[in-house]
Parts: structure tokens; sequence; C-alpha cells
């Protein structure tokens, strides 16, 4: 898989050594400050490909440098991995400088086996030999962001989501919730949410729960929109604040080329000609289409902020200077022209 396809950025796009200072706003009830643009860590766990613990330092020191001050990750990625590597990088940063969020859902247990054989689990390359067991009860949960914290090194996250809770979602609702719930109100953590890609199942949370944060990863991007058809007006009517994930869908919108990934698989041929066309008229204005991709999703009314997966200083900068890249009217209307635009959603 190209890097591109990884991050979303073309990779022969020109690095801009210099950006805009991106743009800070509250999330969630405890109105925690991220940044517009935030680093998603499971590339660090090994997602697609393995890293060293050299290029993870790396692209974390090119993200602060950068000013991206929100940083989300969870157990999932690449079985504790991503923690720790990010956890050890925080551990040197002033801890209210920064945002961090994990997720809960799945423990994690030694593998009996050779380490080779849970290579490549899931997408996750380069990992410690562990096993995922998913797990959505009160103690499960507690369970669960005890050990994260342990792996981060640290003594508080800000942000827990319920993750990927789809076949589990009574559970997830009737114990994980309130677990999590009760620790906010506690001030043990600032917010709490869900993080899923896909709406039905946050459709339930943000009307049968007081989440005050969702992270909906694929559903609100130029290819795929649904989510801003009545889940996100919902979260705006209800304040739940949003995070935008999977903006690229896997990096097809960033490069639409032969062979692209689209949620994670070989993308469709009609996806990777409807991409093409819209990188054709982001083209005719000077934009690139990953510059367009993010404006759209930062442009929903209720989302906050956007996350992107980095493996590199280049790809750190490449996709802070697209965040901070103005998109001309013009760009909008000439896709709604086209029908480009998902529906009759404004863009941002």
């Amino acid at each position: 898989m190209s890097r591109a396809e990884r991050t979303g950025v073309a990779a022969n796009e020109p690095t801009n050594e210099r950006t805009a200072e991106l743009a800070t706003q509250p999330l969630g009830r405890a109105a925690l400050p991220v940044t517009h643009l935030g680093f998603g860590a499971a590339t660090l766990g090994g997602l697609f490909a393995p890293m060293s613990d050299e290029e993870a330092d790396a692209v974390l020191q090119a993200a602060w440098d950068a000013g991206i001050r929100y940083f989300d990750t969870a157990p999932h990625y690449g079985v504790g991995l991503s923690e720790e590597r990010l956890g050890r990088f925080l551990s040197g940063k002033p801890r209210e400088e920064y945002v961090l969020s994990t997720k809960v859902g799945r423990l994690l247990a030694p593998h009996e086996g050779p380490v080779a054989d849970v290579q490549g689990a899931e997408g996750f390359y380069g990992t410690p030999n562990r096993v995922r067991v998913r797990d959505y009860s009160a103690d499960g949960v507690l369970r669960s962001l005890d050990d994260s914290l342990g792996r981060l090194g640290l003594d508080r996250v800000d942000i827990v989501f319920v993750h990927d809770p789809d076949e589990h979602t009574e559970q997830a609702l009737t114990e994980a919730y309130p677990a999590l719930a009760r620790l906010r109100d506690e001030g043990v953590v600032g917010s709490v949410g869900v993080g899923v890609n896909q709406v039905a199942v946050p459709t339930r949370f943000v009307t049968e729960t007081d989440i005050d944060v969702l992270l909906i990863a694929g559903r609100y991007t130029l290819l795929d929109a649904e989510a801003g058809r009545e889940l996100l007006p919902l979260c705006a009517e209800r304040g739940v604040d949003v995070i935008g994930a999977g903006v690229f869908n896997s990096g097809l919108l960033a490069a639409p080329d032969a062979g692209a990934t689209y949620d994670y698989a070989t993308a469709p041929d009609l996806l990777v000609r409807r991409a093409r066309r819209i990188a054709e008229v982001c083209a005719r204005h000077g934009i690139a289409p990953a510059v367009a991709a993010l404006a759209f999703t930062l442009g929903a009314p209720a989302v906050r902020t956007v996350l992107a997966g980095m493996r590199t200083p280049g790809e750190v900068r490449q996709n802070t200077a697209a965040v901070t890249t103005p998109v001309p009217a013009a760009l909008w209307d000439d896709l709604r022209a086209e029908d480009l635009l998902p529906g009759d959603l404004p863009p941002g």
C-alpha cells in the first residue's frame, strides 16, 4: 500500500515547510482545546506496515512541532503498541498542553503461540505477541482503561470512546456507557463518547445516552456523507461534538489511482471514477483533493476536528498544510454543478 493510501496525501504533492497555525476549538463537555488536525495513532501500532520506535518518535515529534495537540489512540492499534509509543513520547511533554483520547471495548491478552502468528491480525504488523478480547461490560471497561493508563504511563486521559460496539450494542449501552459516564461525573475523564464507522449504532448512543463526543470514521466525506443526513444534525441538536476520521476513505480521495483502497479494501471502480472526477475539479482550482476532503468534513456544524494517520514527518507537514489551505467557494459550486457533492449537502 502506498504512502498516499495510508495518509490521504498524494506522495507527489509539494511539502510546505511553513504553514498557517492550526486553529483550536473546544470539544465536548469539558471544552477540551483540540487542534483542527489531530494525530490518529493507528500508524504507531503498525497499521498496514510495521513501524520502528525511531520512526514513531520522528513522526510524533514532527506532529508536535507542527502544532498538533490532539492525539487519539486505542488498545486495538497494534495490540497496545500505539499506546506504549505515544505514552513514551507524551511523557516528556507538559500534560496541560495536549488532549489525549483512547478507547475501550477490547482487552488485550498474551498470545500463547509464536509472535509470527499474530502479525497482520486486523491489519497491524510488527506488534507484540498479544490478542484482542472483546469486552463491553462495566468491569471490562474499567479494566481496559486501567490497562491503557499503564501502557501510556500517564495518570489520566481526556476522552474515552466505546470502540466499535457494533455486535455488542446492547451491552455497550447498558454497561460500558454507564461506567464511563460515572467516570466523567467523578471528573476522572473529561468527555465520553463512541467511536465507530457506521451510523446506526452512534444514532442510538446520541438518542439514548448522554455522550458528549462522537468519533465517526469514513461516513462524512466527499465520497460518503451518510452521517450528514441525520446523525450529524442530531449531534448538533443535542450538543454532541463530532470528530471526523477516515476523511480520505482509506486514501481514495487523495490518490484515486488504480488499486486505491476504500474503507481498507480495494476501491470499487465506480468510486475510483468519482474520486478522479473530484480530483479533476480540484485541479482546475489549484487545490489538492486532500485539501477539499479535509475542508468538507471540517465544515459540518458539529465537527470540531479531524484525525489523520501519518507515518513520516513529511506526511505531517503535508497534512498540516492541507488543513490550513483555504478552499475557494467556486470549487464547491463546481463540484455541486457536476453532481459531485454528496446529495444536497453543503460543503464546509
